[in-house]
C-alpha cells in the first residue's frame, strides 16, 4: 500500500512539472530567443548581419522634433510581430562585385558603401542573397534601437558626412547604436522597400505596416555624407526607382539567414 501511494504520489508530480512546461512552452512559442544586437555572417556576401527582435516603438516625427516635414507625421504607435536580420551596415563594394560581378559606383574602395544602383538593382541584390529591402517601419525600428529622440546619439559620433569625413567615408567608422547597427544615419541614402505617400501615416496601420501597393517614387532613409544636421530617423525622402546617383545605397533584410 505504502508503495501504491509513493507511485501515484511520484506520477502526480511528474503531470505537475509537464503542465507547468507545458504552460511555459505556450507562453513563450513563437518568440525568439536571440538577444537583440546578435551578429551572423551571411555565406553569401560575406557581409556582417545583426538581429533585431521583434517589439513596439513610436514611428514618425520624434518628440521636441522641430524640424519635421509633413510626411513624418502623425507620430504612431507601430508592432513589428516578427524579428529579422538586418545588413550591420550598408551593403560595400566588395560584397556587391562578389554577387553580382560588378561595381557602377563613383568612389571606388571595398570598404566604401555601393553607390548609383537603382532600386531595382538593390532589390535584386538582396534576393540573390536570399533576403529583402527593409519595409521603412523595419528601417525606423532598426534605427532607433529603443530610442525616441531624432538620433539614436551625438551627431558626429555616429554620423559619417562632409564636415568629418572623406567623400564618401568607409562603413562602420563611427558609433553604432545601441543594437550594433553602423551608418543608419549618414554615408548613403538607403533604398527601402516601400512607395512614397506623402500622407500614408494617416492610413498606416498599425502592425507590420507596409507602404502603398503602388506609386511613382520609392522612399530612402538615412541622409549622406552631402547632409548633416537634416540627417534623423524619421526623415523621409523619396526618388524614381530608376535613379542612379553616388549618394543612394542600400542594406538588406530577412526572417532568416542562409
Amino acid at each position: 500500500m505504502g508503495s501504491f501511494r509513493v507511485h501515484a504520489i511520484a506520477v502526480l508530480w511528474l503531470l505537475l512539472v509537464l503542465t507547468v512546461a507545458s504552460s511555459c512552452w505556450a507562453q513563450t512559442k513563437g518568440q525568439p530567443t536571440t538577444p537583440a544586437g546578435t551578429t551572423k555572417m551571411n555565406p553569401k556576401d560575406g557581409l556582417m548581419y545583426v538581429w533585431i527582435p521583434p517589439g513596439k516603438f513610436q514611428m514618425g516625427c520624434s518628440p521636441w522634433d522641430s524640424d519635421c516635414d509633413n510626411d513624418e507625421k502623425p507620430a504612431h504607435t507601430v508592432t513589428i510581430t516578427k524579428g529579422f536580420w538586418i545588413g550591420q551596415t550598408p551593403v560595400t563594394q566588395a560584397a556587391y562585385q562578389r554577387v553580382i560581378g560588378a561595381n557602377p559606383s563613383k568612389f571606388h574602395g571595398d570598404r566604401l558603401p555601393v553607390e548609383r544602383v537603382n532600386w531595382d538593382d538593390a532589390a535584386a541584390y538582396c534576393v540573390r542573397v536570399d533576403m529583402r529591402l527593409p519595409a521603412e517601419a523595419e528601417w525606423e525600428y532598426a534605427a532607433r534601437a529603443g530610442t525616441t529622440t531624432a538620433r539614436y546619439g551625438d551627431l558626429d559620433a555616429i554620423m559619417s558626412y562632409h564636415k568629418n569625413s572623406g567623400d564618401p567615408p568607409e562603413v562602420g567608422q563611427k558609433q553604432p547604436n545601441a543594437w550594433k547597427l553602423y551608418d543608419m544615419l549618414g554615408i548613403l541614402w538607403q533604398w527601402t522597400a516601400d512607395w512614397y505617400a506623402e500622407k500614408y501615416y494617416s492610413q498606416s496601420p498599425d502592425q507590420d505596416p507596409r507602404g502603398p501597393s503602388s506609386g511613382s517614387y520609392r522612399v530612402l532613409r538615412g541622409g549622406s555624407w552631402l547632409n548633416g544636421s537634416d540627417a534623423r530617423v524619421s526623415f523621409r525622402v523619396r526618388n524614381l526607382p530608376g535613379s542612379r546617383v553616388y549618394y543612394d545605397g542600400f542594406r538588406c533584410v530577412g526572417e532568416a539567414l542562409p
